[in-house]
């Protein structure tokens, strides 16, 4: 007994211009783009940072719940965010709200109809990444300024 093949697979079939059948993936996945483009990076460390941000969420309700729960369990929390990691851990942070929301006006921009030409959107990627370092670096040292 033969089995009807199955109907998924005549979305795979396909011919190219020269008329031979070709079998094509159902998303171009992986395969089709390069990760060192800039499109590409800025995309992926906006998805990046945006996880980021959640475990950033995270911190910032064990802070909260420390800071309701009394002075031992705030000085604990206070004791790790001042430590090396804890301090390491901000600064990526930091770095992380800053990428997204440079990111995030990049895509404003193009939700507006704006920077869709391919030397814009190359320049504007730049632009992302250097604010981003600059920014990041402008903010904890006003950081370190008022602390002390």
């Amino acid at each position: 007994m033969s089995y009807p093949p199955d109907p998924r697979q005549a979305a795979f079939a396909g011919r190219r211009s020269d008329g031979t059948p070709v079998q094509r993936p159902l998303s171009p996945h992986l395969q089709a783009y390069d990760m060192l483009q800039m499109t590409s990076a800025v995309s992926i460390m906006c998805r990046i940072t945006g996880v980021a941000w959640s475990v950033g969420v995270l911190l910032l309700v064990w802070w909260l719940a420390a800071l309701a729960t009394g002075p031992a369990a705030f000085a604990q929390v206070q004791w790790f965010m001042s430590s090396f990691i804890g301090l390491l851990v901000l600064f990526g942070l930091t770095a992380a709200a800053w990428f997204h929301t440079l990111a995030g006006l990049r895509h404003l921009a193009w939700d507006a109809g704006h920077g869709f030409a391919l030397p814009t959107v190359m320049k504007t990627g730049q632009w992302v990444m250097v604010a981003t370092g600059v920014f990041t670096v402008l903010t904890w040292v006003v950081a370190l300024v008022v602390w002390r």
